[in-house]
């Protein structure tokens, strides 16, 4: 989706700061974080919404739920962290491309 900003990022277009991409999902730091550790979970393909996802999204959804507790462990997360998909206008979604958030870890201005 040409408008996308998160297809810009998977195309290269807009810079991140990546912590993880194969062929299929990326994940990168949040450039608002809610915490010391705010990361993005977002697949290569364009779904604008979990409300739009359906039986074929299903393995994609898996796979972004389960990198998330690695990417939490690998940025020292080992008390715990929170995930978060905002659905829809009225759930806080403001990117229309479905991204898990992981987050956690105080303060961002404490971001390691």
């Amino acid at each position: 989706m040409s408008d996308c900003v998160f297809c810009k990022i998977v195309g290269g277009e807009l810079p991140a700061s990546k912590v993880y991409e194969d062929d299929e999902l990326l994940a990168f730091h949040d450039i608002h974080p809610f915490a010391r550790v705010h990361l993005l979970i977002i697949p290569k393909l364009h779904v604008a919404s979990l409300a739009e996802c359906t039986a074929e999204h299903q393995n994609l959804l898996g796979k972004m739920l389960l990198l998330a507790p690695r990417l939490a462990k690998e940025s020292g997360l080992d008390a715990g962290f929170k995930t978060l998909i905002n659905t829809g206008r009225g759930g806080g979604q403001e990117v229309f491309h479905i991204h898990v958030h992981v987050f956690g870890g105080g303060d961002p201005a404490k971001r390691a």
